[in-house]
């Protein structure tokens, strides 16, 4: 008799299983979850015990006062959100090609510079009648101006500690490098120059307190206010420079061997203004999809 080899096969997760775990997450309860879902509050613990018994790791941590994710559950509410997005999108192409109007989408400089023509460009394809208009500005400015409506929706970048520590809805992690020239010198020089801007980024903050800890001499040799500014320092090899390690492209090399103090991670978040049109949460879901 033929032997034949059992290969387990990778569990589908339910969206309807989704929705629930972010429901719980955005109300802090699964009483609340419930009401805002339409489910008994039974029904959704047996939903998140499904879960849980899928991914065999526990998602939320439990009190008498709130529900909170655990790290594992942060991971899976991070999925979850960009999936449920995903799936919005792909029936609004069919639901809802009505969808029109104009949406103004802030993005600091290096997502607009890495990945935001590509982004714009199948948003394009999927909803032609929605006009996208971008801000380029820092991230705390771009959040402000949320808040204060003059822009519909931002990508932001910030700490992984701020962005829970504010709740913010994070869409990438992303290590933070030293990047300079390939087999350039500029890293081994005993002062290192630096090309960053000004005091209110966060990448100049945390990469000079690095410094500073590690006792690494250091001058600002080149300031931009844009990453197009710092690849031309870093590409003539006058300057090393914080920044994504994505960005480490085309000349650019991460300098992790260099024995520069290690830099931590980033997030890129989004921020959505309250009761958007539908266009702009059409815009919001696609670029949730497109960080899947």
């Amino acid at each position: 008799m033929e032997n034949v080899e059992n290969t387990q096969q990778t569990p589908l997760i339910e969206l309807d299983l989704l929705k629930t775990l972010v429901a719980i997450a955005d109300t802090g309860n699964f009483t609340a979850a419930a009401e805002s879902i339409f489910r008994t509050p039974s029904a959704v613990s047996m939903q998140i015990k499904r879960l849980e018994d899928m991914v065999g790791k526990p998602l939320f941590t439990r009190d008498s006062r709130s529900v909170l994710p655990t790290p594992d559950g942060e991971n899976l509410l991070e999925h979850g959100r960009r999936m449920l997005a995903l799936n919005r999108e792909m029936v609004g192409q069919f639901m809802s090609p009505e969808v029109a109007g104009t949406v103004k989408l802030g993005a600091p400089d290096h997502v607009v510079e890495l990945s935001m023509p590509t982004l714009l460009r199948r948003f394009a394809e999927t909803h032609c009648c929605v006009n996208v208009d971008v801000f380029i500005d820092h991230s705390e400015n771009l959040r402000k101006r949320v808040k204060n409506r003059e822009i519909d929706l931002c990508l932001y970048a910030t700490t992984p500690e701020a962005a829970k520590r504010n709740g913010a809805e994070v869409l990438l992690k992303e290590p933070l490098v030293w990047a300079g020239a390939k087999n350039g010198v500029a890293c081994e020089k005993v002062t290192l120059p630096i090309s960053v801007w000004d005091e209110g980024c966060s990448w100049r903050s945390h990469a000079i307190e690095r410094l500073i800890r590690a006792k690494r001499d250091y001058r600002i040799a080149f300031m931009s206010a844009h990453i197009a500014g710092q690849r031309s320092a870093m590409l003539a090899d006058l300057a090393v420079a914080p920044v994504p390690l994505s960005a480490c492209v085309n000349g650019l090399v991460d300098l992790s061997e260099c024995g520069l103090p290690k830099l931590k991670d980033y997030v890129l978040a989004i921020e959505v203004r309250a009761k958007a049109p539908a266009a702009v949460e059409a815009a919001a879901d696609h670029l949730r999809a497109s960080y899947l």
